[in-house]
């Protein structure tokens, strides 16, 4: 009615829409509070109207779903599960929605704040990120831009420049990583994010990079060390750990059998053993690496260093 009208009567407000004096104004104020809705009431004109917006001013906009509690019950959980992926990272971005859905259900049984200390989100490896270059990093990515960055490397412990062009930024194991092109060296390469030590936009535009040739040279290889699989581990668990193991996804293109002792075989496609080994290690006699020999090797090799250590 406002917007159709610009300026309606109170009485307009009470025949048409068939509520009580006390029902506008609750309605009135929800609008202006909770929804930001910049109403007045002008005294000379006798109606009410949208007013004039300052550039600093919460933003308006009537939302076009209405959300029940428990639909904003799971908004508030998936925010709050966000905002703990890196923590500070996105948070002034995503603080807006946090503020307006908290709104939503001032008057419901659940808060935000309750919703919020129900969920507790464990970091074991995250790796911090300066908030800076992940705004950099995503706005170029999104705007298909290319990125000038200094890259460090923790192999060889120095810095170099690098321009790229980047195709996807990825989560993995609590860290962000960004799959781009490089142009120093004419391929396709994973940075970790927290790697990156400077990082400017370009306007130069981006090299596209199909999805298919992403997965195919990121992909395919196992965790997050590139490069298409070449290989595929042979892993038998014992029937304990496999009451474990048997629920878990360690590559997209695995493939798994249980042998009729409860025994439990994953087959694993690699191009790059140094994750799998890592993998390995940690489940102890709970398996054994049936294949290839050169993991095999690795493994036997890792294990007998770590005992050189007790």
């Amino acid at each position: 009615m406002l917007n159709d009208r610009k300026l309606v009567p109170i009485n307009d407000f009470l025949y048409e829409l068939s509520v009580s004096r006390a029902t506008f104004k609750r309605d009135l104020e929800y609008l202006r509070d909770r929804l930001n809705a910049p109403i007045e009431w002008n005294r000379v004109a006798g109606g009410y109207r949208f007013g004039t917006v300052e550039s600093h001013a919460p933003k308006y906009g009537l939302p076009g779903l209405w959300f029940n509690a428990s639909e904003i019950h799971a908004l508030l959980t998936m925010q709050h599960l966000l905002a703990n992926i890196q923590p500070g990272l996105l948070g002034p971005h995503i603080q807006p929605l946090q503020s307006r859905l908290s709104l939503l259900l001032e008057s419901g049984d659940h808060t935000a704040t309750e919703v919020q200390s129900r969920i507790k989100i464990l970091h074991a490896t995250a790796r911090q990120v300066a908030p800076q270059y992940f705004e950099i990093i995503s706005h170029a990515l999104l705007a298909r831009k290319r990125l000038q960055i200094t890259h460090y490397s923790r192999s060889n412990d120095a810095e170099t420049e690098r321009e790229v062009s980047p195709q996807r930024l990825v989560y993995y194991r609590d860290n962000w990583y960004l799959d781009a092109w490089c142009h120093l060296r004419s391929g396709l390469r994973s940075f970790s994010i927290d790697t990156i030590r400077h990082g400017s936009m370009l306007d130069t535009p981006a090299k596209a990079v199909s999805a298919n040739m992403l997965d195919k040279i990121l992909g395919s290889g196992y965790g997050i060390f590139s490069g298409k699989a070449k290989q595929t581990a042979l892993l038998r668990f014992t029937p304990e750990r496999a009451r474990w193991v048997a629920a878990e996804s360690w590559h997209p293109e695995q493939r798994s059998k249980f042998e009729k002792d409860g025994y439990y075989v994953l087959e694993i496609p690699y191009s790059d053993d140094r994750e799998l080994i890592m993998d390995i290690l940690k489940y102890g006699p709970d398996v054994t690496v049936i294949g290839p020999d050169s993991l095999r090797k690795r493994v036997k090799e890792a294990l007998t260093k770590a005992l050189k250590h007790y």
